[in-house]
């Protein structure tokens, strides 16, 4: 495989998550270089339902499926993880442990592998043995609704997923970097609802005293989507910066506005906002709104955006050997990024097609 930064070239991630988490953190290894090996269990990753979702986090890496309850498969994981560099797994805590998978028994094997655990709150929490989902780790962390008071929708986009796999993959950088000047290993305990609620701030956290700007409840004018008139909608993001928000009013056509300062405009919040709004001229006339394209962006995905990767990456097709009883057969997966592999676990007599594919 080629890449065109391989900062993590010959690093060995050993992958035993399902779902995105844990795939989605190891994802982000894959285009540094690292050889990423996916453990599926028998009848492969659930995600394999998803088949578009599936290819965007595990392009690029290699797979092989073994049943960690059979003694066997389970002792070809244990030989996998020994020659690991990396461990990611993402199980509720403890049942790796019932496995005998658990970390005390990797680092037995290999004291230096960065063990890494993706859970939902984390292997020492009163909830830890809690089930859930995205959505729950959202609730509990504030996300959903970090003012307070009901949720109106479930956010379009998995976030405690996605911000724990960042925080996992920047964690693994980490760990590996300490690893080359210590010699010795790392234990990462990655808990989805306190890296959310990282983002949120201390619950029930008020404005400094004194502050004239209003509470974060409070619409700030020109920041937001707005529809416009041909019936679609503008995604404006002007916050304090002044040169931003005269340029804006001005082609609006709302030069009465453009003097007023940031705590102005946020003491009269709701009034400017809908003013924005219902901002007509000088764009009533004009289809895209050209005249607002440095302070906006028509509401769409980008094709800069397209990459599953933040840097451009060209895979090629390779090919693993695991074990006689567990051969791997490289396929191709198709996808924005191009062409890139992923292999399947087969074994000596049963070639499976992969769930949803």
């Amino acid at each position: 495989m080629a890449a065109t930064a391989a900062f993590l070239s010959g690093l060995r991630v050993l992958d035993l998550s399902i779902w995105r988490p844990g795939p989605y953190a190891t994802s982000l290894l894959v285009p540094l270089g690292a050889d990423v090996l996916k453990v599926e269990p028998p009848g492969g990753d659930p995600m394999r339902h998803y088949p578009g979702l599936f290819a965007g986090v595990n392009e690029g890496k290699r797979s092989v499926e073994l049943d960690l309850k059979d003694a066997d498969d389970r002792a070809r994981a244990l030989e996998l993880a020994a020659q690991a560099d990396v461990l990611v797994e993402g199980f509720r805590p403890g049942v790796l442990d019932r496995l005998g998978l658990a970390e005390a028994n990797v680092r037995t094997l290999n004291p230096a592998v960065v063990y890494c655990s993706i859970s939902g709150y984390g292997r020492h929490d009163p909830r830890a043995l809690l089930p859930g989902h995205d959505v729950n780790y959202q609730a509990w962390s504030g996300a959903l609704t970090p003012e307070g008071g009901p949720a109106d929708r479930i956010p379009p986009l998995p976030t405690a997923d996605l911000a724990a796999g960042l925080t996992a993959a920047f964690g693994i950088c980490a760990a590996v970097l300490g690893r080359v000047t210590s010699g010795e290993g790392a234990s990462l305990d990655i808990s989805m609802t306190d890296v959310l609620a990282t983002w949120t701030g201390r619950a029930g956290a008020a404005p400094a005293p004194g502050s004239t700007v209003a509470p974060s409840s409070a619409p700030t004018p020109g920041y937001g989507l707005f529809p416009t008139i041909d019936g679609g909608q503008v995604a404006l993001g002007v916050l304090n910066e002044q040169h931003f928000w005269v340029s804006l009013c001005h082609a609006l056509g709302l030069g009465a506005l453009a003097d007023l300062d940031f705590d102005e405009r946020c003491r009269r919040g709701h009034e400017i906002q809908h003013t924005v709004a219902d901002a007509r001229s000088p764009l009533a006339s004009r289809s895209p709104p050209c005249s607002t394209a440095r302070a906006c962006w028509p509401l769409g995905p980008s094709p800069r955006s397209r990459s599953a990767y933040p840097f451009r990456v060209q895979h090629g097709l390779s090919r693993c050997s695991t074990s006689t009883a567990a051969r791997v057969s490289a396929r191709a997966l198709t996808t924005d990024v191009g062409l890139c592999c992923y292999g399947r676990a087969t074994n000596a007599t049963d070639l499976r097609t992969p769930p949803g594919q």
